[in-house]
């Protein structure tokens, strides 16, 4: 109750400043959204970005040892920009479009999960983000994804899957992802109505997933914020925390209020899925992945005093040979700057 009553008593206080400020995130997607239950079902995360830093050794998150080694990074001695170190976890939920089957269903995707944790680290300026990300977890039962989907269908009184005995076998995962975000139309930043573009291309390299990507997302409305934009549940995908004081979140500009809607599109050239490809070192359930695969996503996005919250739904082109359409999921995402 005190830490309640002390974490109420800050959400009243005046706006932080910018190096004072937390970014904390929580995001749900599940295709619940869309009235199905299979392919990609349901995925978690909870993040935590830090107060903007001069440099990333100013960081109370990190031991002196990472420190010296985090100072090696490609962009972290670049001077006159903001750093900022996220640390995040979650879990992601696979599985075929048959839950009822027992068997295993060779010519559709296993089933699996992937429970992780992960350290970001950004560079960032009004216009452009630099992201490093390590990802590390667990693929198989010790992901603990049979349990949760068990929940989530109990809590919506539906029936549960009965094929989980075919899912990956455990292995431990770790991936390397770079990102960059670049604002290549710039905001209006005085409030009123305001439009923006922002790209980004990156990739990622481990056993868990190694592609190339790209993107572009489209925010009009009013008092946009000067974050860079709305993401999915997706490697070195943090975007939440404003980059300036003009955002809606540091300063009275519009009453703290914020509405604007975003259309994105983001391609990734897929080498390695291990959700599709299967175990990495050990024998087991796999299909033909596609090499392309898009995500279409429309969205809303409001900002009251230091909330965002925001909902995107998904259209996800097909991930394998033989798969009977693409899949349709909603994203909601909440952060407050504290």
């Amino acid at each position: 109750m005190l830490c309640l009553f002390a974490f109420a008593e800050t959400i009243k206080a005046d706006p932080p400043l910018p190096d004072e400020a937390w970014t904390f995130t929580f995001r749900f997607e599940n295709d619940l959204f869309a009235d199905t239950d299979r392919n990609y079902t349901s995925g978690l995360k909870f993040s935590w970005i830090s107060p903007d830093l001069e440099h990333f050794r100013d960081s109370d998150m990190l031991p002196a040892w990472a420190k010296t080694w985090i100072s090696k990074l490609p962009f972290s001695a670049n001077e006159g920009l903001q750093r900022n170190i996220t640390f995040s976890a979650g879990q992601l939920i696979y599985t075929p479009t048959d839950i009822e089957q027992r068997d295993l269903i060779v010519d559709d995707r296993p089933y699996a999960g992937w429970l992780y944790s992960a350290f970001s680290f950004h560079n960032k300026s009004y216009r452009h983000l630099d992201t490093i990300e390590f990802q590390f977890g667990v693929i198989g039962p010790l992901s603990q994804a049979e349990a949760a989907q068990d929940l989530i269908h109990d809590l919506r009184n539906i029936p549960k899957a009965n094929g989980w005995d075919n899912q990956l076998k455990n292995e431990p995962g770790l991936v390397l992802v770079y990102e960059n975000k670049s604002r290549v139309v710039p905001l209006k930043t005085s409030g009123g109505w305001g439009f923006d573009a922002i790209t980004h291309y990156g990739g990622a390299a481990g056993n868990v997933y190694t592609y190339l990507n790209t993107g572009l997302e489209m925010r009009f409305g009013w008092n946009v914020p000067t974050d860079f934009g709305t993401s999915l549940i997706r490697p070195g995908g943090e975007t939440n925390a404003p980059t300036d004081s003009n955002d809606p979140r540091y300063t009275k500009v519009g009453h703290g209020f914020s509405l604007h809607a975003f259309a994105a599109i983001s391609a990734r050239l897929v080498l390695r899925d291990i959700f599709l490809d299967g175990n990495t070192f050990r024998d087991s359930h796999s299909v033909d992945k596609e090499w392309l695969v898009a995500d279409f996503v429309l969205g809303l996005s409001m900002i009251i005093d230091r909330f965002k919250l925001s909902y995107s739904q998904v259209v996800r082109t097909k991930e394998f040979k033989g798969q009977d359409s693409g899949h349709n999921f909603g994203s909601i995402s909440l952060s407050i700057t504290y």
